[in-house]
């Protein structure tokens, strides 16, 4: 500013940058933010592989030949990670009147999963989801021809309790309403002892006629890790893009100005742009 209360064009142009520059708890902030952006977005990167890395391990224990379940002494080692979905056999008597229906919606509609205890020849207990049966064959009396009292052979795929009841629906054993197949809860409710940890959901090469319809296993696995990752990079880019104009856009403004004949009356030195100080003549 001149003596005379002027403000020059320098002035004007040390005010626009000043403005321009954000305070310093504003950029520690946005370079924290684009931190944490991109390590989300590695992080979904990782999740993707790790998820596709399970989607392969299932689809070999799917198609792989039927196994026997793992023996009693193995039983509190079997994990998710390790034994779901493994195609399994097994052969025993089922006990029908300590079957479980459990409310289930599948492609064939709503209804019910049956589970029913099968006795092994050591006497051990595991439970088998049967099948599905709709509302209208929810008592047994319904299917008694699709009950054999005979010793079965039974394969599927070996599943994990699910103790955490169903979607925003919790077991109540004490009125029978089930939600979800939790092996330990259906066990006590129907004084079984000791089970296997797990149950098995019967393919359809082991339906009875008349009785549940088997192999309706849903195995889905969501992998939306991609999309994630990418919308996380590009916020972070989006952001450094703003760091960058903000910082790094007044190295590519050039000032302009505009002289006319040097020395002559009228000579002015403007300065345009938006921060352009007012126009001062010269003596």
């Amino acid at each position: 500013m001149s003596d005379t209360g002027t403000v020059t064009a320098e002035d004007g142009d040390a005010r626009g940058k000043a403005a321009r520059i954000p305070s310093p708890w504003l950029t520690v902030l946005s370079l924290v933010a684009f931190a944490v952006l991109i390590a989300l977005g590695v992080w979904q990167i990782e999740r993707r592989a790790w998820k596709l890395a399970l989607i392969d391990r299932v689809e070999q224990r799917v198609h792989a030949p039927a196994q026997p379940i793992p023996p009693p002494t193995s039983w509190p080692a079997v994990s998710a990670a390790s034994d779901e979905y493994r195609h399994v056999s097994l052969s025993g008597r089922f006990l029908h009147d300590s079957e479980t229906l459990v409310q289930a919606v599948t492609e064939e509609g709503p209804g019910y999963w049956v589970l029913t205890p099968l006795q092994r020849d050591d006497g051990t207990l595991v439970l088998i989801n049967r099948g599905f049966v709709p509302s209208e064959r929810r008592d047994a009396s319904t299917r008694r021809n699709g009950n054999p009292q005979r010793r079965v052979e039974i394969t599927g795929l070996l599943r994990i309790t699910e103790p955490r009841g169903g979607f925003l629906r919790t077991n109540v054993p004490q009125h029978n309403r089930w939600y979800s197949r939790d092996v330990a809860a259906i066990a006590a409710a129907r004084g079984l002892g000791e089970v296997a940890p797990f149950f098995v959901d019967a393919d359809a090469g082991s339906q009875i006629a008349g009785g549940p319809i088997g192999g309706l296993t849903v195995i889905r696995f969501p992998n939306n890790h991609l999309i994630y990752a990418l919308t996380w990079f590009a916020l972070a880019f989006m952001l450094a893009g703003r760091l960058f104009v903000t910082f790094g856009g007044g190295l590519f403004r050039r000032k302009r100005f505009v002289h006319d004949k040097a020395g002559g009356k009228d000579a002015v030195a403007r300065r345009t742009g938006s921060d352009a100080g007012t126009i001062v003549e010269p003596t």
